[in-house]
Formats: structure tokens, sequence, C-alpha cells
């Protein structure tokens, strides 16, 4: 079965003008949000799994957008939460633009397979223009669940 990332994204792991003042400032806040709202206890080895992740390349992947992940079995499942930043942070971005939407997604081990499609997915919906907008333009936590939820069913 196919999960639907509108389906994976609690609102309580969403963020709007999240205030960071660097790329490890945002990783680590972004880590605290997704351990607190899916009861991960073990916060330093989800925190060693995006860093190692992101030490081996920036998932800066453009157009304002970050997209750090990881796999680890310390989640019964894939979680997700995204944040639109207050000031754009420099993230050694593949086009060294800085970001302002960060998306973070920690996936199972044994189920790389679903955790590759979320990502595809993820960058689908973040390489449209409009959608960025949309994003960026959201007013809550609701305004970006009907966002996700919209664009995939539109897509299905």
């Amino acid at each position: 079965m196919d999960i639907k990332f509108s389906e994976l994204l609690r609102a309580e792991c969403i963020r709007l003008n999240l205030e960071a003042k660097d790329k490890n400032d945002a990783l680590t806040q972004m880590i605290e949000i997704v351990a607190s709202t899916s009861g991960i206890n073990d916060v330093q080895e989800l925190s060693k799994v995006i860093f190692d992740r992101e030490k081996l390349m920036s998932t800066g992947i453009g157009n304002g957008v970050a997209l750090p992940h990881g796999k680890t079995n310390i989640v019964s499942g894939s979680v997700a939460a995204i944040a639109t930043l207050a000031d754009p942070i420099d993230f050694d971005s593949l086009d060294d633009k800085p970001v302002s939407i960060i998306l973070l997604l920690v996936g199972t081990e044994g189920n790389v397979s679903m955790h590759l499609r979320l990502l595809s997915r993820i960058s689908r919906m973040v390489g449209s223009d409009q959608f960025r907008t949309a994003l960026l333009a959201a007013n809550s936590v609701e305004d970006v669940v009907t966002l996700f939820a919209s664009y995939e069913e539109e897509r299905a």
C-alpha cells in the first residue's frame, strides 16, 4: 500500500515562521519537533542519523527547500515534520540559495522503498513554483495540511 505524504504529516509537526539562526539550529529544532510529537525516546540517535546523512551531502535540494532525511529503527513507521522559516538560512544548498522551507522525513530501516517513494513525492511537490509559493503564504497549520492533501489528490 502506498502512503500519501499528507496522511503522514500530522498538524503538530508543522511550524510556520520558525526562527532558526543557522542550518544546525534548524535541523536540531526539526528533530525536536518530530521526536516530541512522535514519541521518539532516543533523540540522540535520531540526531545522529539526520546529521550523519547531512554530512554525506547537503539536503538543501534547491529552490529554497531542504529535505533532511534518514532511516532508523527507533521509529515504528515513517514520521515527518515541516517548517517554513521566518528568515531564510544558508543550508549549503545545491543551488547556493538560502532555504525557507524544511521538510524532515524519517523512515524505518526495514521499509526503504516506501521511504524513497515518499522522498520522491515530496521532491515533486516542492519542485512546483506554485506549490512552494502557496506553502510560504500559508497562514495556518490547517492551510498547510489542506495544501498537501489537495496537491496529492489532484495528482492521484
